[in-house]
C-alpha cells in the first residue's frame, strides 16, 4: 500500500497564495482629491524626477539656519528651568540641590564646548556669520547661569547680607555702660 501525503490544510494554502484582488465596488466613490489613476501617474513621475544637488550657498544657508536653532535652544529651555526652580522650593533638600547643580553644570559645559558644537556648521561661507550665532549661544547660557544664581540667592546660600560677614566686622566700643544695681 502506498502512503499518500494528506493535502495541506487550508491556512497553508491561504498563506502561500497571494490574496486575490478585490474588485472596486461601483457604489463607493473615491474621496475628494483622490483618484487611483492620478496617484499612479504621480508615483511614476516621482521615480523619474532626479533631485539636483544643492549649491554651496544653499548649503551654507541651511547650515546657518541649523546653527541658529542650536544657539536658541538654551533660551527655549529657560522657561522650563525657571518653573522647575520655582516648584522645587527654597529649602535645602536633595531635590532642590540636585536641580541647582544641574542648572549650573549644563550651561558651564555648554560654554566650554561652544566651538565644538558649531564646528559641523563652520565653512568658508559661514565663518564670518557664525560669530554672532556663537555670541547668542553664549549669552543664552549666561542667562541660564543667572537663573541658577537667582535660585541660590533664593535658597539663602549667597552671602549678600551684612550678617553673612560678621566674622570680619569689628566690635563696637560702647560710649556708656549700664549696670543693674539690684541683686
Amino acid at each position: 500500500m502506498e502512503s499518500k501525503t494528506p493535502p495541506p490544510p487550508q491556512w497553508v494554502i491561504d498563506l502561500s497564495a497571494p490574496p486575490a484582488p478585490k474588485p472596486k465596488s461601483g457604489n463607493i466613490q473615491d474621496p475628494p482629491g483622490y483618484t487611483s489613476s492620478t496617484t499612479a501617474k504621480r508615483s511614476a513621475a516621482a521615480k523619474q524626477q532626479i533631485r539636483k544637488a544643492p549649491t554651496a550657498s544653499e548649503t551654507d544657508t541651511l547650515k546657518l539656519k541649523k546653527s541658529w536653532e542650536i544657539a536658541l535652544a538654551p533660551a527655549k529651555a529657560l522657561p522650563m528651568n525657571a518653573v522647575m526652580m520655582y516648584m522645587s522650593g527654597n529649602s535645602l533638600q536633595i531635590f532642590s540641590i540636585m536641580m541647582v547643580f544641574m542648572l549650573f553644570k549644563n550651561p558651564l559645559q555648554a560654554l566650554l564646548q561652544t566651538n565644538q558644537v558649531f564646528t559641523r556648521y563652520e565653512t568658508d561661507g559661514t565663518r564670518g556669520k557664525l560669530w554672532m550665532v556663537k555670541g547668542v549661544y553664549m549669552l543664552m547660557n549666561f542667562v541660564a547661569l543667572a537663573l541658577g544664581v537667582w535660585k541660590v540667592n533664593g535658597m539663602g546660600l549667597l552671602p549678600t547680607t551684612r550678617s553673612d560677614w560678621l566674622a570680619w566686622e569689628t566690635a563696637r566700643v560702647p560710649l556708656e555702660q549700664t549696670v543693674f544695681a539690684f541683686k
